[in-house]
């Protein structure tokens, strides 16, 4: 089924009434025993997470990250399948039988280059450090991995049938791991995934987020002096700044909620000559992957032009693409109520003082006590990000939540988020993450009608005769794409 036709009805089947949820929660003692295996492991858990905030790797690098993740899961019965999809620090964790049904939890792992911080209250960078965690993954990680131990040391305690798998994805800052690892299959026989992220709130609201296409679009000239013989000379530039043009007046043009970005990252060395080479990197972006295909192909076709018109020539490479993600309230509900089942956070004097003093930096922020409380339910809005968990969620039901690692206030890729992530905040925050993720995917396990109803909304969602097509193209992994530039 092509992109734009199964895509058309998207807003109206995603916001489509559920199927009715048949299952009911864990018993307290089901939790308990749950809770006591995460109790004995968070010592370890902050642990890990701890060494990957001090020792932040950038996607696609994350070396040692990924092998303690999986020293840990080794270490209890899990085992490892590493490498996949193309990417050496990519891998699949698995525990259980082989009967019963699959559930993925998600672990990310890649820092973000610019923002060394140490864990203060005032911006600080560690000495010799350019990277940090300031989208929370040492957390993540951490936290998903907890959480799995937990759910398969409780279907061998209970004798359930059913695996749980831990996928380790890398490069989700820009890489777009997920997506080679959904086009390489890995997803195919799963049932259900779960995931979380660091926020500065407690959340299980399920929404969206916006498809997008990243390319650089390299223009070839001929160099010249440009005082003396520009007529020799054909601007690479010049074939830039057309397409610009082009671009900018094609934004009247194109369905709402387009977005279009772009940055020259080359154009010419020095003014007294002419350039012969220039790129542009760009973005689109929408709610629909087949609007983003659409707009992404007008782009090609005014870069072909302006080549065209410039003398010069053109190449593209798509870096990355992501879906959106489709959202199921099945599931979403399902990890509201464990969210709201497990210990809530509280956070120390000594917590809380180092809070106040960060969230002094902090503008326009809630009351900090909102951090221990847990925001209303909702479903179906629309998000202005992207993610590569949108391919995740077009192959198998997917959900997630937000746990409050950070002060309220406080955005992702920022200091203040590497600063409270380095502190008991953001490992008090992965905790009650591993806590909703391992009661949710328990609760799974022992409801095989809830998972058809997810399985149900899912379909209705996408459309029966959907087939997987990555926006990625057939490009390999951009494994270097995070590399120092060398000299």
């Amino acid at each position: 089924m092509k992109l734009s036709h199964f895509l058309s009805t998207v807003s109206l089947a995603v916001l489509a009434a559920p199927p009715a949820v048949l299952a009911g929660p864990l018993s307290e003692a089901q939790r308990a025993d749950i809770s006591a295996t995460l109790a004995e492991y968070y010592p370890r858990m902050t642990e890990v997470a701890e060494t990957l905030w001090h020792n932040p790797e950038l996607g696609y690098l994350e070396t040692q990250t990924a092998a303690l993740l999986q020293d840990e899961l080794k270490a209890h019965g899990f085992s490892i399948e590493q490498g996949v999809a193309g990417i050496p620090t990519a891998f699949v964790a698995s525990r259980g039988s082989d009967t019963g049904p699959v559930i993925a939890i998600m672990a990310e792992m890649d820092a973000l280059p610019g923002f060394s911080q140490a864990a203060t209250p005032d911006k600080q960078p560690v000495e010799g450090l350019d990277a940090g965690h300031a989208c929370g993954h040492h957390l993540f990680g951490a936290g998903s991995v907890a959480a799995a131990i937990a759910v398969a040391d409780w279907l061998e305690a209970t004798g359930s049938e059913g695996q749980v798998r831990l996928y380790g994805t890398p490069a989700e800052e820009g890489g777009s791991g997920k997506v080679y690892m959904v086009r390489a299959g890995l997803f195919d026989d799963v049932d259900i995934t779960l995931h979380w992220h660091p926020s500065d709130r407690n959340s299980a609201a399920q929404g969206s987020s916006l498809s997008n296409v990243s390319a650089k679009i390299r223009f070839s000239g001929q160099s010249a002096h440009a005082a003396m013989a520009p007529d020799k000379g054909r601007s690479a530039l010049d074939g830039v700044e057309a397409m610009h043009m082009m671009v900018n007046m094609m934004r009247e043009h194109v369905p709402q909620e387009t977005r279009i970005h772009y940055v020259i990252t080359d154009g010419g060395k020095a003014p007294n000559v002419v350039p012969d080479f220039a790129e542009s990197y760009i973005y689109v972006r929408h709610p629909d992957p087949a609007v983003v295909a659409d707009v992404f192909a007008r782009i090609e076709a005014a870069a072909q032009g302006a080549a065209l018109g410039t003398g010069t020539e053109y190449t593209t490479e798509r870096v990355g693409g992501v879906y959106s993600v489709l959202p199921n309230d099945v599931l979403g509900q399902l990890m509201d109520r464990n969210l709201r089942a497990a210990d809530p956070l509280s956070w120390t004097d000594e917590e809380m003082s180092f809070a106040q003093e960060l969230y002094a930096s902090l503008k326009g922020a809630p009351e900090i006590a909102t951090y221990a409380e847990t925001q209303p339910y909702s479903f179906g809005e629309q998000g202005y990000f992207s993610t590569d968990v949108g391919d995740v969620s077009w192959v198998t039901p997917t959900a997630g939540l937000g746990t409050a690692t950070w002060v309220p206030g406080t955005w992702a890729h920022s200091w203040q988020a590497v600063a409270a992530g380095g502190t008991a905040l953001g490992y008090k925050g992965a905790e009650l993450a591993a806590e909703t993720l391992a009661t949710a995917a328990a609760e799974l396990f022992q409801s095989p009608e809830l998972i058809e109803a997810a399985k149900t909304e899912f379909q209705q969602a996408r459309g029966s005769d959907f087939s997987y097509v990555a926006l990625i193209g057939d490009r390999e992994p951009p494994l270097d794409y995070r590399a120092p530039a060398s000299n």
